[in-house]
């Protein structure tokens, strides 16, 4: 699989410099799905923006999303025509955006697509993540169809969380990337 079509899916703010999303995409040569406005996030935009990339992208594509990112690519599975293109997904740390205080920073985010994602996932989560409790984690991932993989304590699994290019979740990559 070409490097150009695994879909890096950042979540609310985009992924800064120390993120292992943006460590991924300038050595291996992933492709950031660009969205308008990372600050205020519109899921209808979002969803649209992921809708061209996947059909623009010539063969299969594989997911990399990251908090917001997963909540946005299994939105996205429930109504796109395209998902037939997806070989996989690998969704780290989903923000549960139908938590109060989630909910009036991301407005128009909830509910949260519940149904079995129509490709293979892997979904990573940790047992301190303040943006998502870990049992809500594993009901996402049990939703969706998709493996667990407990991280252990690393926080939102994010820059602050000091993995720095996070092997461990480029070999779940791969697991997905094999023919």
């Amino acid at each position: 699989m070409s490097p150009g079509n695994v879909l890096i899916l950042p979540g609310w703010q985009s992924s800064d410099a120390g993120h292992w999303q943006t460590l991924w995409e300038a050595k291996h040569g992933y492709r950031r799905v660009e969205q308008h406005d990372w600050m205020q996030p519109l899921r209808g935009d979002w969803s649209a923006r992921l809708d061209e990339v996947v059909v623009d992208t010539h063969g299969p594509v594989v997911l990399v999303a990251h908090s917001l990112g997963c909540i946005l690519a299994a939105w996205w599975a429930a109504h796109s025509q395209h998902t037939g293109k997806v070989r996989g997904a690998l969704l780290v740390a989903p923000g549960d955006v139908e938590r109060a205080e989630l909910a009036l920073l991301l407005p128009g985010w909830a509910p949260i697509a519940s149904q079995v994602l129509p490709f293979p996932a892997v979904l990573v989560a940790s047992r301190n993540d303040p943006y998502c409790r870990f049992g809500r984690a594993a009901q996402l991932a049990q939703a969706w169809g998709a493996r667990m993989v407990d991280c252990g304590e690393c926080g939102h699994i994010n820059a602050e969380s000091g993995l720095g290019e996070w092997p461990e979740g480029q070999a779940l990559l791969h697991t997905l990337m094999k023919d």
